[in-house]
């Protein structure tokens, strides 16, 4: 039985273009009547619906919500769409797989690329299967059904990028490469077990390899581009020769070659526990992808690895592979409390978070064919929160925004802040408290509350008691001319919209009443 409601509204791509146009499937027992379409709380544009898909007029650039019979799903309109990645998977490609499911898991939670794990024949030889085989860790793949899914997942407005491992080879073809392997201290080269070996991924001979594998790649199955997998080690090593290596610097070497040999394509390189960010950030690929492992197990290590790779990678999006394992051991309420603390702590920090994919699954494990099918309250609160990300995406995702929270919140800057009666505050993640932050763009000021009061401890992969209850917030905010400025808030699990809250003006400054915390909450000013 699907965990996705038969009642929805789907966008029939996952993001679209200026001047195209923007289709709505309406799935299910839907009463006809007017459809709102909504811009940062907004209202832009009504529609008379009686049927069929609803059809959109023309958008402007951006995030929107669209609400048709107590029904709400996002739309965004991108003119680039590498600006953003909100990144799913496929892990399973046996001849007689539906991908319908796939596909819509693609509209519905706007994924912009899918990696597709685990597709090749041998991690050295990709394409060398045939038509149909079994991979390396004997699970069956048919091209056919890998064509079926890039097409689809094209189809859908997405990328499907290929998973291929940079410097792995396997026991059968460890011969013709072990003159490059990169070996420990006493000679033996370093590996995964007797499965995979490592080399040198800077070698030349490798890199011509390589790169002509994923350009037969390309040409074969039309992948969009590649997901460039490492295992986070070795960080220093000897090759086979002698010849000292530099693993962060090959690293680099190999991401350049591959934009040499694919220049069109979109390339996703891992930093396995933040190595090495700090170069391949700004390297020749699209996004800055980091999967965090033991010791980043707090919600404030996400939030200051996505700050650094902000930092690092300029204006290229930011997703972080944090696998929720607890989903294997807790049941689903608790470890959807967990999601929801891990997705208030990228989101509010400008990243995403790789977790869901398939038609009904969630990575639970680096392996990914080991997954997690998701609860009915889990496929609800990915899609509450995906449209959020969506319709919010001004407030949460451009690279421009500066945190502020230093030079506003405080007794000694007195400029902006919120109180609780029954709970105090917290520039960090700290248990027991409301995490807030505060970051501004031009005359925009965004403040994020996230409820970590009843929590014991904040580790982001770990069962999560209910939020706390903590009732009403007062914002207070220094007047900086006659007229108070606008407040409105939203929440992911309150409605999603932006709505207004009264402003009242005391002296030199202005208070507005919030309205109870749930998990985490938006507050914008302006004005």
């Amino acid at each position: 039985m699907s965990p996705h409601s038969s009642r929805e509204l789907l966008p029939r791509r996952a993001s679209f273009r200026p001047h195209e146009p923007i289709a709505i499937e309406v799935r299910g027992a839907v009463a006809a009547g007017p459809a709102r379409v909504f811009h940062l709380g907004e209202l832009v544009a009504e529609i008379d619906w009686r049927g069929g898909d609803l059809l959109l007029p023309a958008l402007a650039e951006g995030g929107y919500g669209v609400e048709l019979d107590g029904l709400g799903t996002a739309v965004e309109v991108a003119a680039e769409p590498r600006r953003r990645l909100r990144y799913g998977f496929v892990a399973s490609y046996a001849p007689d797989k539906d991908i319908g499911g796939v596909v819509d898991m693609v509209r519905r939670l706007h994924l912009t690329g899918v990696q597709f794990y685990d597709w090749a024949y041998r991690h050295a030889d990709l394409m060398g299967g045939g038509e149909s085989y079994r991979d390396a860790l004997d699970q069956p793949i048919a091209l056919a059904t890998v064509r079926a899914l890039v097409g689809a997942v094209q189809q859908a407005g997405s990328r499907a990028l290929g998973y291929a491992a940079v410097y792995a080879v396997g026991p059968k073809e460890w011969d013709r490469w072990q003159h490059q392997a990169l070996v420990t201290a006493t000679g033996t080269p370093y590996g995964l077990g007797d499965f995979l070996f490592i080399l040198d991924p800077a070698a030349p001979d490798w890199l011509r390899h390589f790169t002509a594998d994923l350009a037969a790649s390309t040409a074969a199955l039309g992948f969009d581009g590649y997901h460039l997998d490492q295992y986070g080690y070795p960080r220093r090593a000897q090759r086979a020769d002698g010849v000292a290596v530099d693993v962060g610097a090959s690293f680099v070497t190999l991401i350049d070659a591959v934009r040499e040999a694919l220049p069109a394509a979109h390339l996703v390189f891992n930093n396995v526990n933040d190595f090495p960010t700090r170069r391949s950030a700004a390297s020749r690929q699209d996004a800055v992808y980091i999967e965090p492992w033991a010791p980043q197990l707090t919600l404030q290590h996400l939030a200051d690895t996505v700050t650094r790779a902000r930092g690092f990678g300029g204006d290229k999006p930011v997703v972080l592979a944090a696998y929720q394992h607890i989903y294997d051991t807790a049941p689903a309420e608790a470890a959807d409390r967990a999601t929801a603390l891990t997705m208030a702590t990228l989101f509010s920090h400008g990243g995403t978070q790789l977790l869901a994919g398939e038609a009904d699954r969630l990575l639970c494990d680096p392996y990914y064919v080991r997954n997690h099918v998701m609860a009915a309250s889990t496929a609800a609160l990915l899609k509450r929160w995906y449209d959020f990300l969506v319709v919010h995406d001004a407030l949460l995702m451009p690279p421009e925004l500066t945190d502020v929270t230093n030079a506003y919140a405080g007794p000694y800057n007195n400029e902006l802040d919120v109180s609780y009666a029954g709970a105090g505050l917290s520039e960090t993640a700290a248990a027991g408290t409301v995490w807030r932050r505060i970051v501004a763009n031009g005359d925009q000021v965004i403040v994020h509350l996230i409820n970590l009061t009843a929590q014991s401890d904040t580790l982001w992969d770990a069962a999560r008691a209910a939020p706390g209850e903590v009732g009403a917030g007062t914002l207070r905010f220094r007047l900086s001319g006659t007229r108070p400025p606008r407040v409105r808030v939203a929440e992911p699990d309150a409605g999603g919209r932006l709505t207004d809250v009264a402003v009242r003006a005391d002296g030199d400054f202005a208070e507005a009443v919030l309205p109870a915390l749930a998990v985490w909450q938006v507050v914008l000013v302006e004005g």
